[in-house]
């Protein structure tokens, strides 16, 4: 056998043994290829891939692996390893989760921030850690209102609208404030509208385009300065998983997910503008919230939906008060 073909077959067996040894990690989450949140996966995907640390990243989007709101057991038992997920869907398994969605808790997307690095969020994670849950990569997504015949800016524009709301805490406001609930999924939301069942909507900015609902409505108030509806959607990690890693490893890992946070949150920040922009294109009124209007909805939370909190969760008003103490 001649030289040069050693060389090349000891290169080959060199190149099988480290994809053979390569570590993969498994990434579910339900949304499709072109969401954001898939962005966020393939971005910390990509980066560790460039990175050559014997480390893969296989993604499964659109509900391929696991339904929506069943990923965080087989994530916190290792029988998953990573997951872009609402973490208000585990509300049931910790109730502190329920926070996470919760009206008026999240005044706009720099205070989301704020949030991410504060006490509130140290306890949270502390709680996610004790299921073996460690979060890589924070992120809060915005949405608003949506009026068939008028602007909701304040409490008392709800009153004796048939509304649909984004969770159940954001159901128990507006029922406080005299709306009429109708529950159902965001993309039931147009025929609602267009036969009559809704008159009004609250969800996310990227629902209200992706399902046209400026084809149905009059008045648009999208997360601006001022917005209610925040839910936290965090790309998470088995916390086994990732202390099992080598050095070089976790390191890419956290380098990846530093990069995938900031463009997570300016991309949340482009989805709000864009959606104000298709609403008024298609010339639907925009409105925007004041500071006086979004005081008067979380003190009307305060006897609702935080009421309600703190009566379902063992030490639910001290985390309340963590979160609220975020200036």
């Amino acid at each position: 056998m001649n030289s040069k073909l050693t060389t090349a077959i000891a290169s080959i067996a060199l190149v099988a043994g480290f994809a053979a040894g390569a570590e993969e990690l498994r990434l579910s989450h339900q949304w499709s290829t072109a969401d954001v949140r898939h962005q966020v996966a393939q971005m910390i995907a990509d980066e560790v891939a460039a990175a050559n640390v014997d480390l893969e990243i296989k993604i499964f989007p659109s509900k391929s692996l696991f339904k929506p709101r069943e990923q965080y057991k087989p994530l916190s038992r290792g029988q998953l390893d990573m997951s872009v997920f609402p973490l208000s869907y585990a509300g049931g398994q910790q109730p502190a989760y329920n926070l996470t969605l919760m009206p008026g808790l999240v005044k706009n997307h720099d205070h989301a921030v704020r949030l991410n690095e504060s006490e509130f969020m140290g306890k949270i994670e502390e709680i996610m850690a004790s299921d073996d849950v460690k979060v890589l990569v924070h992120g809060y997504l915005a949405g608003g209102f949506a009026g068939k015949d008028k602007c909701i800016t304040a409490p008392e524009d709800v009153k004796g609208l048939q509304t649909r709301a984004a969770g159940k805490a954001f159901e128990q406001m507006l029922a406080g404030a005299g709306a009429s609930i109708a529950s159902m999924a965001s993309s039931e939301i147009y025929n609602a509208m267009q036969t009559g069942v809704l008159t009004a909507a609250n969800t996310s900015s990227s629902s209200f385009v992706s399902y046209r609902i400026y084809e149905q409505v009059e008045c648009y108030t999208p997360a601006g300065d001022f917005a209610l509806w925040f839910m936290y959607q965090p790309l998470l990690m088995n916390k086994s998983k990732f202390d099992g890693l080598n050095a070089d490893q976790q390191a890419v890992l956290l380098d990846a997910a530093g990069k995938a946070e900031a463009f997570y949150l300016d991309e949340a920040k482009k989805q709000d503008a864009a959606s104000a922009k298709v609403f008024a294109d298609n010339g639907v009124e925009i409105a925007q919230m004041s500071r006086e209007e979004f005081d008067a909805w979380r003190d009307l939370a305060q006897v609702t939906s935080y009421k309600a909190f703190v009566e379902d969760t063992p030490g639910g008003q001290a985390l309340l008060d963590l979160a609220l103490s975020v200036e």
